[in-house]
């Protein structure tokens, strides 16, 4: 690669509002230096946009940090690129080569409607969690460490499935654009620990009567959800979910 940086065309999905028709549009974009990140190359694109007097393209973008699930993208149809366990803002240019196309999408799921180019509406999630993901019982003030043991396996895999960030690529990258690795990353994290333990029946049936409500598909049980994540949240969690699902419709309110 040349010291002037890659040459890259780029074919970006636009669309004005949700009920406008979309398209790709080509845009070329020279000199990209490979230490860019991927939105640091889309804020050049958009600012050789405005210089033209053309409309820039709306993406989300929050901490740039890789924590808040904001930079939503498909990339060469790949759920925020081609690397694993990567968001959009943390992948960088030095991944593609000079003369790529890359191809950029928003999120593809009826429950996730375009609201304009790369953006979509991702409320269904945030429906989803208050529908469930919340602890009412009054713990009073902090305890000391040791007064609630709880096993360190237990400890190490309610702080995996937290690692949950809720960008949704689970959802785009699923053929039925399940919602499942969601439900059950928010589930797991307080079905396992003490704290979540006396709602644990509530919870896991209201999350999933709004899950299905918001039109989510059922999983297709072929892991893409998985290598998808940009956290690593691990589809054994949904066998989680599918026990305490099962152990809730079982059960008597009471014991749930």
């Amino acid at each position: 690669m040349s010291s002037a940086g890659m040459n890259l065309t780029l074919k970006v999905w636009r669309q004005a509002s949700s009920d406008a028709r979309g398209e790709f549009r080509t845009y070329n974009l020279p000199n990209v230096s490979e230490h860019m990140s991927f939105l640091e190359m889309l804020d050049v694109l958009n600012e050789r946009l405005i210089q033209m007097c053309e409309e820039p393209v709306a993406f989300d973008h929050d901490c740039r940090e890789g924590i808040c699930g904001m930079c939503s993208l498909m990339i060469n149809g790949q759920a925020h690129g081609p690397d694993k366990e990567t968001t959009t803002c943390q992948l960088h240019m030095r991944r593609f080569r000079d003369g790529d196309t890359i191809v950029i999408e928003p999120w593809r799921a009826k429950a996730f409607p375009v609201l304009r180019d790369l953006v979509v509406d991702r409320s269904p999630l945030d429906r989803i969690m208050s529908k469930g993901g919340f602890v009412s019982v009054n713990t009073g003030n902090a305890q000391d460490a040791n007064c609630l043991p709880v096993p360190k396996r237990d400890q190490e895999k309610a702080m995996d499935a937290a690692a949950c960030i809720g960008c949704g690529a689970c959802v785009a990258a699923c053929k039925n654009a399940s919602a499942m690795l969601f439900v059950s990353a928010k589930v797991s994290q307080l079905a396992l620990l003490p704290q979540g333990k006396p709602e644990r029946g509530r919870r896991v049936l209201n999350m999933v009567a709004q899950m299905d409500e918001e039109g989510f598909g059922s999983c297709t049980n072929t892991s893409e959800c998985e290598a998808a994540c940009p956290m690593g949240v691990s589809v054994t969690n949904i066998a989680r979910l599918n026990r305490e699902y099962l152990r809730a419709t079982l059960c008597s309110e009471d014991t749930v």
